[in-house]
């Protein structure tokens, strides 16, 4: 689903509930005539909305753009979790079958995450490089605590994360606790895997840049 600015939600939510007039949104909103008209020009263009026909005119969501919020406000009505976030996967292969398939596989591993509320799962198109294929994942979703952020963090290895919400989170001691031993079992089991794979010489160049912050 395309991405709405902060306005353009406002204005969808009205939409949502069935086709109004441009003064009948600029009266629910409060936005002026002229500012809410050039927003609906925007999401027109945009192929978000449709102008219909008839007197007074009046303004309507594309139905599938409709089906789509509806389907969000469902599950956010449902949703228990109070963290909401947005992030971005990329995913690389060598061969687009792999790539497919493994973005197959991530898609449904996400959506068995049982602390893990997933609102939307957006694959971008595959691009391909000199060697490889890529693509990449934008995830709409929410989480229980801040222990389950951290297994998304080592887990799914996100390049960005974005907090919709809330403004500002209270963690609880044990929560925070809970977090911060996931991580630091994470670490260690990563540390010891990777130990295993290097050489003695390895180890020590590793080490060295680590002291010295290089």
């Amino acid at each position: 689903m395309a991405k709405f600015s902060e306005e353009q939600k406002r204005i969808a939510q009205r939409l949502v509930q069935g086709a109004k007039s441009v003064e009948e949104l600029s009266k629910e909103l409060k936005i002026p005539l002229g500012e809410l008209q050039s927003k609906l020009k925007e999401m027109i263009k945009l192929d978000l909305v449709l102008k219909q026909d008839g007197f007074p005119t009046k303004y309507a969501l594309k139905q599938e753009i409709t089906e789509e919020l509806q389907r969000r406000q469902k599950i956010e009505e449902e949703d228990k979790n109070n963290i909401r976030l947005k992030a971005m996967i990329e995913m690389v292969a060598l061969e687009p079958e792999l790539l497919k398939k493994a973005t197959d596989t991530l898609i449904a591993n996400l959506n068995k995450e049982a602390k893990f509320t997933i609102y939307s799962i957006k694959t971008q198109s595959v691009m391909k490089h000199e060697d490889d294929y890529s693509t990449y994942l934008d995830i709409n979703f929410s989480v229980k605590d801040f222990s389950s952020i951290v297994r998304f963090m080592y887990f799914y290895g996100p390049s960005s994360v974005e907090v919709i919400k809330p403004a500002k989170i209270d963690l609880s001691a044990q929560d925070f606790q809970d977090g911060l031993m996931d991580m630091a079992e994470l670490i260690q089991t990563y540390t010891q895997y990777i130990t295993k794979l290097m050489n003695r010489q390895e180890l020590e160049n590793l080490h060295n840049k680590i002291i010295s912050g290089k």
